[in-house]
């Protein structure tokens, strides 16, 4: 059995997938296929230490590359389940408590996936787990303490309740500060700000808030 306590996690889903998604992988990573996604890490000579989902988007051939390729997997009916293959992966991650867990490919042409990715960062912030939504052009956590946070290749950093309300939101190293500030679901006043310092501070005193790093 893989021994997966407190390493990084790295889900690779069946969206948006290109080169760029290989950069985040490191040596100790466990690596978790996704459906389709798990296809993408074998194309690219990246070892699968689990691969899940209904496998409805590959064919029959690479379904059984995958079933030989892959050091463990779990198949499921592609009708008779409750939950999205990213979520089963996201639940059972976190059943292996990991350090981190990073979900890569979750942000793409479909809005009612991509919103039901993003609100699988609050599975994780309850549970304790640090986790992000890594893509090409975004990147997004989930706050309602602390972070901290680098520009990186990204332009903008935008802020956005996820909860109906957002209180004591404090930015710091950022082009607009803001100091205590109370923000409410439906605003757009977080959006496309910029950090100034080397890193931007983020503090939250009660609520959720969704923080955007993107690029056009």
């Amino acid at each position: 059995m893989l021994r997966v306590r407190g390493k990084r996690f790295l889900i690779f889903t069946g969206g948006d997938l290109g080169l760029w998604a290989l950069d985040d992988i490191q040596a100790e990573d466990c690596n978790i296929g996704v459906d389709r996604g798990t296809l993408f890490l074998l194309q690219n000579n990246i070892a699968v230490d689990y691969a899940l989902g209904d496998f409805d988007s590959v064919t029959s051939e690479e379904f059984a590359e995958i079933r030989l390729m892959c050091k463990e997997l779990n198949s499921c009916d592609p009708v008779n389940k409750d939950y999205s293959d990213t979520e089963m992966a996201v639940n059972w991650a976190l059943t292996k408590k990991p350090s981190e867990i990073v979900i890569l490919g979750a942000v793409g042409s479909r809005v009612d996936h991509t919103l039901a990715n993003i609100h699988l960062l609050r599975k994780c912030l309850r549970e304790g787990i640090a986790c992000r939504i890594a893509g090409e052009k975004n990147e997004i956590y989930l706050v309602d303490k602390s972070l901290s946070v680098s520009s990186g290749h990204f332009t903008y950093v935008s802020v956005l309740p996820l909860t109906l309300r957002v209180a004591g939101v404090t930015l710091e190293g950022f082009q607009y500060p803001l100091n205590r500030a109370t923000l409410h679901l439906g605003q757009s006043i977080g959006l496309s700000n910029k950090i100034t310092e080397k890193k931007g501070r983020i503090s939250v005193e009660s609520g959720q808030l969704l923080v955007i790093k993107s690029k056009d």
